[in-house]
């Protein structure tokens, strides 16, 4: 008799590791699944048609900047294409850039629309898509005039 219940003692502990350890694995496969998904991001259409439609031609400057019609499609389509990564209101919490910090002004809006339209990789690996394509120019440039408005000095 006692021999049975140290056997369905046994049988139980080997039962429950074996879920313990499959339920653990499945987690960790998740996580990693996730951790590898970032930057597979399906952009958001953007409504720009209140904005001044620039054309084929990208501008090497935001032709946007201070225009509030602009900022407030900027902060709209931050939220549903970059905030995923880059931090609501641009704070970063660790996964990509604080873009709170990217310098104000023409001397950084070439540096900022190269790395969203390009995107960014290193060492074949993707840490930021290319929206060329996906985004408008219009869109693009609304974000960085949004942008300039949560800037702060490092």
């Amino acid at each position: 008799m006692r021999i049975n219940k140290v056997k369905t003692q046994t049988l139980k502990e080997t039962l429950f590791r074996r879920l313990a350890l499959g339920t653990a694995a499945i987690g960790i496969v998740a996580a990693a699944t996730l951790a590898h998904a970032h930057g597979d991001v399906t952009p958001q259409a953007v409504d720009t048609s209140s904005l001044t439609q620039l054309g084929a031609d990208w501008r090497i400057a935001n032709p946007y900047r201070d225009n509030a019609d602009a900022i407030r499609i900027g902060d709209s389509a931050f939220n549903q294409n970059c905030a995923r990564c880059h931090g609501l209101g641009a704070v970063s919490g660790g996964i990509a850039p604080d873009l709170r910090y990217l310098e104000r002004g023409d001397e950084m809006d070439e540096f900022f629309i190269g790395k969203v339209r390009n995107g960014v990789t290193r060492n074949g690996a993707v840490y930021m898509p290319p929206f060329e394509g996906m985004l408008t120019q219009e869109a693009m440039w609304a974000i960085r005039a949004w942008l300039e408005t949560v800037h702060e000095e490092q």
